[in-house]
């Protein structure tokens, strides 16, 4: 009976597994250009920029695996369930299309063109050489995912660890040859006084904490699937190996942090991380090491753009039957590549204030959840720390979107109103207001708790 409940010992090899499939799970290609731009604007105070930047690119993608560990999830709607069906589906939906095929899939395909094929066209021939390209890649992105065969994902598992060496002989040569000092870089103005909540909100753009949140399943049932019967301890075999695959991501991140703030001896700051890391390497490793890290870097994002858009119509099929897979699927890909062709620039410039509304209600239901067992995943708690978290985040997102919205009437209204909120400059305006829920939240549980105890007395 013991042996039915108890959980296997694993082995180091083992733990290696899970931290190499989380490793897996949040670094994608398109993660190289946040840090590197990061870097560049904080300038010499890319360490206190790298500590924001990777507690919300790091530490938090942790938290969202052992959330859904803790809560035995099965995916992103139980995390939003505790506040009803109807908010989990809305929830689900938004976690969806952010990282699928409004934000985070296009971007694969502009990632790709803009560091893989831009660099060695003209200019004038940008806008439907992107065309080509995007329709190209997503056309093969379908194709792999329609028959949900494991061919680009094989492959991936042999280019991925090439390109990753490609890259750390990129920092051996750039380390050994600096282009410049990075504690005596020059700091952008934003990055001046506010470096670790700049770099905290930068963090954001990884999307791995949604990430975490939607794909953490496969972790947790990877391991289970390794004899972990009891939930504390998969959760346990999940913070341990995640703390190898996260702290294997730290490091990247924070040398690309470092080396971006070293590009500033040669080049100016870049208007996103795609254009930096292109400067990069063509002046390491000239024309012939861009076209090799241009094929990989390609590779690796087609094959992240297939696990997001069959996840995607997987999930979407999941909760609404009625659409086949296969019609998911196209949708994604459709939508993915009507986005691409906005451009890179444009495409971070819209997913900031999504990010930013989303964040928060992600961080407050990744804490809630790795906590639920100190208060029995009582809705009221999670009720008070969404209400009060919602509405600031709202604002939060009204603000930071481009002028067309920002600055009018309506935009300006609302940033009127949000800078009477604490924290609000430095755009965390929901932040004391959470609190206030948790309170609120945690002392209603206590009563409901208390009176549930003296009702069972009195019976």
């Amino acid at each position: 009976m013991n042996d039915m409940t108890s959980s296997k010992k694993l082995t180091w090899k083992q733990y290696l597994v899970v931290a190499s499939l989380l490793f897996g799970l949040f670094f994608g290609a398109g993660n190289l250009i946040f840090p590197l731009h990061l870097g560049q604007l904080a300038g010499a105070h890319w360490g206190v920029a790298a500590v924001g930047f990777l507690i919300t690119g790091v530490l938090l993608p942790l938290l969202s695996v052992l959330a859904v560990s803790v809560t035995r999830a099965e995916g992103v709607y139980d995390i939003g369930k505790p506040l009803g069906t109807g908010f989990a589906i809305a929830f689900m939906v938004l976690i969806h299309a952010t990282i699928g095929p409004f934000f985070g899939t296009p971007r694969t395909a502009t990632v790709s063109f803009s560091v893989g094929i831009k660099p060695f066209l003209p200019q004038s021939w940008d806008s439907w050489s992107l065309l080509v390209f995007s329709a190209l890649f997503f056309l093969a992105a379908f194709a792999f995912s329609y028959h949900e065969n494991n061919i680009l994902s094989n492959v991936g598992k042999v280019l991925n660890p090439v390109f990753l060496a490609l890259l750390f002989l990129v920092f051996v040569i750039a380390f050994a040859s600096p282009m410049g000092d990075p504690n005596t870089a020059a700091v952008t103005s934003a990055y001046k006084s506010q470096a670790l909540t700049n770099g905290f909100l930068e963090g954001y753009n990884t999307m791995d904490a949604l990430a975490g949140l939607a794909f953490g399943v496969t972790v947790v049932t990877a391991v289970r699937g390794m004899g972990q019967k009891k939930a504390k301890d998969v959760s346990r075999v999940v913070a341990k190996s995640g703390v190898l695959g996260v702290a294997a991501i730290g490091v990247i991140y924070l040398l690309l942090i470092v080396l971006g703030a070293m590009s500033l001896g040669k080049f100016k700051v870049s208007a996103d991380g795609g254009v930096a890391f292109n400067q990069i390497v063509n002046y390491y490793g000239g024309a012939f090491g861009q076209i090799v890290l241009a094929f990989l870097l390609t590779v690796t994002c087609l094959t992240t753009a297939v696990g997001l858009v069959a996840a995607f119509a997987q999930d979407f099929h999941k909760h609404f039957p009625k659409v086949s897979y296969h019609t998911w699927l196209a949708l994604s890909c459709l939508a993915s590549f009507l986005a691409a062709n906005f451009g890179l620039e444009t495409i971070i410039s819209w997913s900031t204030p999504m990010l930013m509304f989303l964040y928060p209600l992600s961080m407050v239901l990744i804490l809630l959840s790795v906590c639920s067992p100190l208060f029995k995943r009582d809705s009221v708690v999670y009720f008070f720390v969404v209400l009060f978290t919602v509405v600031p985040a709202l604002g939060d997102m009204v603000v930071s979107f481009p002028a067309v919205v920002s600055q009018s009437s309506f935009g300006q209204t609302v940033a009127m109103w949000r800078s009477h909120m604490p924290l609000a400059s430095m755009g965390l305006s929901w932040l004391v207001p959470a609190l206030v829920g948790l309170a609120i939240g945690l002392v209603c549980h206590a009563f409901r708790r208390k009176n549930l105890v003296s009702d069972l007395e009195l019976d």
